[in-house]
C-alpha cells in the first residue's frame, strides 16, 4: 500500500510526525507532502493565482508553500510516480468537529483526495486547555485506519476521526455520529497598525457561549471522552426536511418566467 500524508499545521508539526510514524507501521511506501507553514482554516482552498514553490527534503518528502489541498493535488498529479492508495490528513492539533469542519484544512485535504479518486481519512486530536493527549491518537489511529480499510467504507465518504481529550485508557467508546452545530459564534476582527501607520487585521474564531450540545453528535460525544467518526460527503447535500419546501418553492416559481416576459 502507498500512503500519502499531509496536514494543515505545517510539515514540522507534532501531529504529522506522529501520523507518519503510524503509517510506517502499515507500509514502507509512505510519502509526506505537507505545507511548509501552518495553513489552519483554509478549508479546500487551492492556489490558482500564485505559483507553488516546493522544497524536496528527500525522495518521498516535500514541503510546499501552499495549502493542504495544493499538497494533495501536487502529490497525486505530479510529484508521485503513481497515485497513492490512501491519503491520511492530520493528526490535527485540535478537534475538527461541528461547524469548524467547514473551515478545516485537514478535512479539506482529505476531501481533495476524494475528489481526485483516492480514499482519504482525516484525523484530529481534540484538546482543552494546554496539554494535548497525543498518546490517545497514537494508541487508536492505527487500529481505526486498519478497521476502516478492512470494512471498505462507502464512497464517496471521508471518515473524519476526532480523538478525545483524555488518556487512552479513559476512552469511553468509539462512536459513528453526525457533526454538531452552534459551536462557532462568529469571528472576531482585530485591527492593528504597521510601522507605516497602515491598518492590517487578524481574524479569530469566536466560540459560542451557548453552543448546542445535541446528543449523539461529535462535539457532545468528545466531551464525554468518545472517539468520534463523522462520515463526510464533499457535495454538502442537505438531507431531510427539504422535500416539502422544494415543492412549495417550485410551485411559487412556476410562473416566474412567464410573468417576466
Amino acid at each position: 500500500m502507498r500512503i500519502l500524508i499531509t496536514n494543515d499545521d505545517g510539515a514540522r508539526a507534532d501531529g504529522i510526525k506522529l501520523l507518519e510514524e503510524i503509517a510506517r507501521t502499515i507500509t514502507d511506501d509512505v510519502w509526506v507532502i505537507a505545507p511548509e507553514f501552518d495553513q489552519s482554516g483554509v478549508s479546500h482552498a487551492i492556489s490558482l493565482h500564485e505559483p507553488l514553490r516546493v522544497h524536496r527534503e528527500d525522495e518521498k518528502r516535500f514541503f510546499v508553500k501552499g495549502t493542504p489541498a495544493d499538497c494533495v493535488v501536487l502529490g497525486i498529479e505530479h510529484l508521485m510516480d503513481r497515485k497513492p492508495d490512501l491519503v491520511l490528513s492530520g493528526v490535527n492539533r485540535g478537534g475538527n468537529m461541528a461547524d469548524s469542519i467547514a473551515y478545516s484544512g485537514t478535512v479539506g485535504a482529505a476531501m481533495t483526495a476524494l475528489l481526485a479518486g483516492v480514499p482519504a481519512i482525516a484525523l484530529s486530536q481534540f484538546f482543552q486547555g494546554v496539554d494535548i493527549h497525543w498518546e490517545t491518537a497514537r494508541a487508536y489511529a492505527k487500529p481505526l485506519i486498519e478497521k476502516l480499510l478492512a470494512n471498505d467504507w462507502p464512497r464517496p465518504i471521508v471518515p473524519n476521526i476526532n480523538f478525545p481529550h483524555c488518556a487512552p485508557d479513559k476512552v469511553a467508546a468509539i462512536t459513528v455520529c453526525p457533526p454538531g452545530h452552534g459551536l462557532i459564534g462568529g469571528l472576531n476582527v482585530e485591527e492593528r497598525c504597521d510601522v507605516r501607520g497602515l491598518s492590517y487585521y487578524w481574524l479569530r474564531f469566536r466560540r459560542s457561549p451557548d453552543a448546542r450540545l445535541e446528543q449523539q453528535t461529535d462535539y457532545a460525544l468528545l466531551l464525554e471522552d468518545h472517539i468520534t467518526i463523522t462520515p463526510l460527503r464533499p457535495d454538502r447535500h442537505a438531507d431531510g426536511g427539504w422535500e416539502a419546501y422544494g415543492e412549495a418553492l417550485a410551485e411559487s416559481l412556476s410562473g416566474t418566467l412567464t410573468q417576466k416576459a
